[in-house]
């Protein structure tokens, strides 16, 4: 009998090893839209034939000693659990599947680290399926019972919703995405190739004079009414494209960053937190889409600064147009995917049980130098994710990072269908749901204010 292939854990994986907790799981969310019933017998044959088409997702963590070097994924031929369940329609069926996707972390030893539940014959979003955006909500008090990660879209519109939930340490969204895209079309008979990226006009790489310092510690998202129970509540919302007239220097990606740090600043201003530079994380992935795309976490992270006094009372202009040039040279730059650092400290100079402890240790006393918040922009979903005359395609796709303290407050957006999908996942220990629904608020019009003219 032949031994399973054995990978050791890529410095992203080990540090998310390392670091793993049980009351805030790290998990992605990628939740998809279709305005059609899908067939169980024929969507578990694709999703399960996808997996193999892309067989480094068909993985778990090796077993080994404690005294062992490394952690190792074990390739296995087959899933070791069912991948695909179903869940019939409901009043709360949308609700509480999103609550799972943040609490049911796939487990590391069941290959593979991923779960695709379907919800059928559900609401949808507007026109194509969702309702409006509920009313404004006022924050909670504490003591009273956890809400649910979302409740925006409700409704009587037939569709069908596919939540992806994945274990962070082992994938990220774009990969799993990728899974998706190529069962779409084991599904559907239809082409699902990625679409050429957008081009851009070239622009002269280089430091901008103005850069921010990032030497002392940005400023904290300021807390708000705080959620009695563990974890992270996600609320997910519709909006349209913010308008960027045609030429400008900067993209819509520079738009979402200044919308996020405007809405923070604006935040922080309200519940009276000192003025503070801010640092926004940005992951930068620059693998192909097709699929030869490696699989597993391949987007590195950068850091965005701005300064605490140009985002108060901004020159709009001015403001997209450094944002684009910071943004511009920190994608050219050439470094590991969490720093120097992080490839240091993974270093098998001792077994992996004395490596975590000094790797926890270290990221509590850098805590206070963690940036602001993360804004993950898929950007453009490249993939139609058509499956088929009956099924259709996604109208909507929106995806969800982990939001651990000290952040405890991620952004992530995608668009789809020529609108804006905006997920706002926050840590309970910082915020509660009427405080995501006033951010929601916030981001939104800030996003308007971007719409500039030249």
């Amino acid at each position: 009998m032949t031994a399973p292939v054995r990978i050791p854990f890529p410095v992203v994986d080990e540090v998310s090893r390392h670091c793993l907790q049980e009351q805030e799981p790290e998990t992605v969310h990628i939740e998809v839209h279709l305005p059609g019933p899908v067939d169980q017998t024929r969507l578990r044959k694709a999703f399960t034939e996808a997996l193999h088409r892309h067989p480094r997702i068909l993985m778990r963590e090796a077993r080994g000693p404690w005294y062992r070097r490394r952690y190792e994924w074990e390739l296995t031929p087959e899933p070791d659990v069912e991948v695909v369940t179903f869940t019939p329609p409901g009043p709360r069926a949308l609700q509480d599947a999103r609550t799972r996707a943040l609490t049911e972390s796939p487990p590391l030893s069941m290959s593979p680290p991923i779960r695709l539940e379907v919800v059928g014959s559900v609401a949808g979003s507007r026109a194509a399926g969702a309702a409006p955006d509920p009313p404004r909500a006022a924050p909670r008090q504490g003591g009273r019972a956890p809400q649910p990660a979302q409740d925006t879209h409700t409704g009587t519109a037939q569709g069908t919703v596919l939540f992806l939930t994945i274990n962070h340490t082992a994938l990220d969204g774009p990969a799993c995405l990728r899974i998706l895209a190529t069962a779409a079309e084991l599904y559907g008979g239809r082409d699902n190739a990625p679409a050429a990226p957008p081009t851009r006009t070239p622009q002269a790489l280089q430091d901008p004079p103005d850069t921010p310092t990032t030497w002392s510690p940005p400023a904290r998202v300021a807390p708000g009414t705080p959620d009695p129970s563990p974890g992270n509540g996600m609320l997910v919302t519709e909006l349209p494209l913010p308008h960027r007239p045609k030429g400008s220097p900067y993209t819509v990606n520079d738009q979402l960053m200044v919308t996020t740090a405007l809405t923070i600043t604006h935040w922080n201003r309200e519940h009276g937190a000192r003025p503070r530079p801010l640092r926004i994380t940005m992951p930068v992935d620059d693998r192909p889409r097709d699929t030869t795309m490696p699989i597993g976490n391949g987007t590195r992270l950068v850091e965005v600064p701005f300064a605490s006094d140009e985002l108060d009372h901004p020159d709009m202009s001015a403001l997209l147009r450094r944002t684009a040039e910071r943004t511009r040279a920190l994608k050219s730059l050439h470094r590991p995917q969490l720093g120097h650092g992080a490839a240091l400290l993974t270093t098998p100079w001792a077994p992996v049980a004395a490596r975590a402890a000094l790797t926890r240790a270290l990221r509590r006393a850098a805590a206070p130098w963690t940036s602001t918040t993360l804004l993950s922009n898929i950007g453009r979903i490249p993939y139609p994710l058509d499956f088929g005359e009956e099924t259709g395609r996604a109208h909507a796709v929106w995806f969800s990072a982990p939001a651990r303290m000290p952040r405890g407050l991620t952004v992530t957006t995608a668009s789809t269908a020529g609108r804006l999908h905006l997920a706002l996942r926050w840590s309970r220990a910082l915020l509660s749901h009427g405080d995501g629904a006033h951010l929601r608020d916030l981001f939104e019009h800030y996003l308007h204010t971007t719409e500039v003219t030249p």
